[in-house]
């Protein structure tokens, strides 16, 4: 039984999450190239702007921030998964190469298989899935024994391999295609909000809608897993299916996250760290607030990135880079 006073402290923290969610959500509608003015944002929002305001505000700023503040979501609880699942502090779907193999499938697919544009973003989170899932695959794999089972830290260390590896394959692929195609994946590369457009938002929330119940649905179990293999065994729980059923919901969640948003990492690390530091490590009351968090981490790192330097300001995987890889070096030294 979780204790009255978590419960109401969780409530709290996921009001002070959308609080601050709003608020810089407000700021990333009035700030960029083309600044609107705050107090035109509602105006503008209600259908009494002019044609520029909501051109900016509809067309470019709401659809970005949407795309953006969704794949936080879905790269924290992916996160929150793989860590749950590996037993493991530094597991992000970056980190151990998850997002490399959506980027090697995404990179195949946008070089060699031209497609319609109205299908384009709708085909883009499945190939995504398709590359990181056999990631995974081989990644899991290669770090299960046959006479010790699964082996947590061996999972990571084999992941940042394929990370840089798939990372290389990625360039080698580049390197002889057609300039167009060659800025798009390098944006990829760098995890420049790319698929910022309406179409792009219908691609993604499908995912978020089924797999957040979902993985809520299967809170427990994640609290299980988290204990040690024979405990877990012994109240009853298929250690071998339930991971592979959460793995291939934290592979889904990236992929479709990364699809849209390029190669961003560390969000996945950072979101569930700190929601457990908020609110303890029982995945019923930390997911929720890590899905939140990972939003907003996102969100603030574009929203700063986009404006740094203008036009084209700084891709927020390099951004959300700039924050987490010293929280990454600390976890690190720490475990």
């Amino acid at each position: 039984m979780i204790h009255p006073s978590l419960i109401k402290k969780q409530r709290i923290i996921l009001v002070i999450s959308l609080l601050l969610i709003l608020m810089t959500t407000v700021i990333g509608l009035g700030m960029g190239y083309s600044s609107v003015s705050y107090d035109r944002i509602l105006p503008v929002l209600f259908g009494e702007g002019t044609f520029k305001e909501e051109f900016v505000l509809f067309s470019i700023r709401l659809p970005r921030i949407i795309i953006t503040l969704l794949a936080g979501m879905a790269l924290a609880l992916s996160g929150a998964i793989l860590q749950g699942i590996t037993r493991n502090d530094l597991a992000d779907p970056g980190i151990i190469g998850i997002n490399s193999g959506a980027g090697v499938g995404i990179t195949i697919f946008f070089l060699f298989f031209p497609i319609e544009a109205d299908a384009f973003s709708y085909m883009i989170p499945v190939i995504g899935f398709i590359g990181a899932i056999l990631t995974a695959v081989i990644i899991y794999l290669f770090s299960y024994q046959k006479n010790q089972g699964f082996q947590p830290v061996k999972l990571v260390l084999i992941g940042v391999g394929f990370a840089t590896a798939l990372s290389g394959l990625m360039i080698v692929l580049i390197s002889s295609a057609d300039r167009t195609k060659v800025d798009f994946i390098a944006k990829w590369l760098a995890g420049n909000i790319w698929g910022s457009d309406w179409p792009f938002i219908w691609a993604l929330l499908p995912w978020l809608v089924i797999l957040i119940p979902f993985t809520l649905y299967k809170a427990n179990r994640l609290n299980l897993l988290g204990l040690s293999e024979p405990v877990a065994i012994g109240v009853g729980v298929s250690i071998e299916k339930e991971r592979i059923t959460l793995l291939l919901t934290a592979v889904a969640l990236a992929a479709s996250a990364v699809s849209v948003t390029g190669g961003i990492s560390f969000i996945g690390l950072m979101a569930p760290h700190l929601a457990k530091a908020l609110v303890g490590h029982r995945n019923q009351l930390f997911i929720p607030v890590a899905i939140l968090i990972g939003g907003w981490l996102l969100l603030f790192a574009d929203t700063i990135g986009r404006n740094i330097l203008e036009p084209d300001g700084i891709p927020a995987g390099i951004m959300a880079a700039l924050i987490g890889a010293p929280y990454f070096v600390y976890l690190l030294m720490k475990k």
